[in-house]
């Protein structure tokens, strides 16, 4: 999900920013133009640190800007097929839930919150299940799984990912720890072991004795 990568890239320093505070102006330009942005398509940048120049800085014909290339180290965030992910429920729609995991929202579809039929009151940004009573509202803790991503490069926050809770270990986080539980309390329940008989040869061995 979160990893560390050094990477290298051209930033372009504005005349009225050429001065003696290069890194640190090296270091807002770059966080301004790849912060919250796709990484060869995959990972978003959340986060820029560490920002050096390499070498001299080029200038173009009619263009009275510096282009200094740079290296950095970047905090990226990838979303996985698959991945299990925990976040807070953010909206309720008639359609689902929207979960914001890091630093992107996903969709919980109404079909893939629980084993429930489910009635969605979105005025008060709340759903409940017909049969099962639980409910889901603005705020609650989940776990999912990713089933479906597709990353918008124009506008990452837009990103279309869709996520399930019907899966065994997933849902809000109070449904798992009731679930977990239960499967301790059942597991607990044992029959008491029945009485012991005595050998054979004893009973009859005391029967004699009694004689």
């Amino acid at each position: 999900m979160y990893y560390l990568d050094h990477r290298r890239d051209v930033v372009r320093i504005p005349p009225e920013r050429l001065g003696p505070e290069l890194e640190s102006v090296l270091t807002e330009l770059a966080q301004q133009q790849f912060e919250g942005k796709l990484v060869d398509g995959q990972s978003l940048a959340v986060t820029i640190r560490d920002v050096k120049p390499i070498g001299e800085g080029h200038i173009i014909h009619g263009d009275g800007g510096v282009y200094q290339e740079v290296e950095y180290q970047a905090l990226l965030f990838r979303p996985e097929i698959q991945e299990v992910v925990e976040g807070s429920v953010v909206e309720i729609r008639k359609f689902g839930a929207f979960v914001r995991f890091g630093p992107l929202d996903g969709l919980l579809h109404v079909s893939q919150i629980m084993d429930d039929r489910v009635n969605i009151d979105e005025h008060n940004q709340r759903l409940v299940g017909i049969e099962s009573k639980k409910d889901l509202k603005v705020g609650y803790k989940v776990r999912a799984r990713v089933v479906s991503l597709s990353l918008s490069e124009i506008s990452p926050r837009d990103s279309r990912i869709g996520l399930t809770m019907r899966q065994p270990a997933l849902g809000r986080l109070e449904w798992i720890q009731e679930a977990h539980k239960k499967t301790e309390e059942k597991g607990g329940r044992r029959a008491a072991p029945a009485a012991k008989k005595a050998p054979a040869k004893a009973a009859a061995k005391g029967a004699t004795a009694a004689e």
